[in-house]
């Protein structure tokens, strides 16, 4: 679902499952439009090898559209998700968008060759290796039936210098999804919703 709400508090119980139990963890997500993004220290692939940057830095002092597959190669993610906000970026930086910020719990080589392959140059990738920021975010989920183990539900935001000011989460989340629901996150809809909120800011 999309939520807009201005200091609204979405909450959600979950259930995660063991493999191969009946054992249930339930946890409440406390993730909600207003609320800053998690201040996570995460590893990126450069010249120089892998180096530590925060969560935070990426969203400091800019407005991002993120958006969070579930894997790197994958086919939705490769052939519609990616390459649509990769086509419309210049639509996202009409409406105030400055980055397009693709998250996936993979880590920093396996991304960086995946936007190689995609031959980006609008979008970035962030590799979430451990999976501690889509944990913080509420969105960590098991897809052993894939043979991912931990992955990212998808889910897309806008964020405004860390700060969430919509969010657009696929319906169903839990753990070992039978499907890989689409649509409330596509660039599409979040262009939408820019574009909406565009036109109240200048009433």
């Amino acid at each position: 679902r999309a939520a807009t709400r201005a200091g609204s508090l979405r909450i959600a119980a979950v259930q995660l499952t063991s493999p191969g139990t009946r054992d249930r963890r339930s946890f409440v997500m406390t993730i909600s439009v207003g609320d800053k993004i998690p201040a996570v220290t995460m590893i990126k692939a450069t010249a120089e090898g892998p180096q530590p940057v925060s969560s935070t830095d990426y969203f400091a002092g800019k407005k991002v559209a993120l958006f969070s597959v579930p894997g790197a190669f994958t086919p939705t993610c490769s052939t519609y998700q990616l390459p649509g906000f990769e086509n419309g970026f210049a639509d996202f930086a009409a409406l105030g968008v400055d980055e397009i910020y693709c998250m996936s719990v993979n880590d920093a080589f396996v991304m960086n060759k995946w936007a190689e392959a995609q031959g980006l140059k609008n979008v970035k990738v962030i590799p979430d290796g451990s999976g501690e920021f889509t944990r913080r975010m509420g969105m960590l989920v098991r897809k052993d039936n894939l043979g991912f183990g931990l992955r990212s539900w998808r889910y897309a935001a806008i964020v405004n210098d860390g700060k969430i000011e919509a969010w657009f989460e696929e319906p169903g989340l839990c753990d070992n999804h039978g499907e890989d629901p689409y649509g409330i996150s596509s660039p599409e809809t979040v262009l939408d919703w820019l574009r909406e909120d565009a036109k109240g800011q200048a009433a």
